[in-house]
């Protein structure tokens, strides 16, 4: 049975290496991620870009992600995308 996505929140502190380490964990049993980004983490756009960005970086290839709004979706791919 497919587990639900995982819920994180980003605030003021940005990404950190325990933020990063916490969400790479959520991925040994799950397909999908939801990030929310707080107020105090940044109200641009611009900025939740970036830390989307940032995140599928450091996570490796087989990752992608989606905005809504201010909620950061990152996704697992089971294969590499071609």
């Amino acid at each position: 049975m497919k587990k639900p996505a995982a819920k994180l929140q980003i605030g003021k502190n940005g990404l950190t290496e325990g933020f990063l380490q916490t969400l790479k964990n959520s991925f040994k049993d799950r397909e999908d991620a939801r990030i929310s980004v707080l107020k105090s983490g940044g109200r641009e756009r611009e900025k939740a870009k970036q830390m989307a960005e940032n995140i599928i970086e450091r996570m490796g290839k087989n990752f992608t992600y989606r905005i809504v709004g201010f909620t950061i979706f990152v996704k697992k791919w089971r294969k590499l995308p071609q």
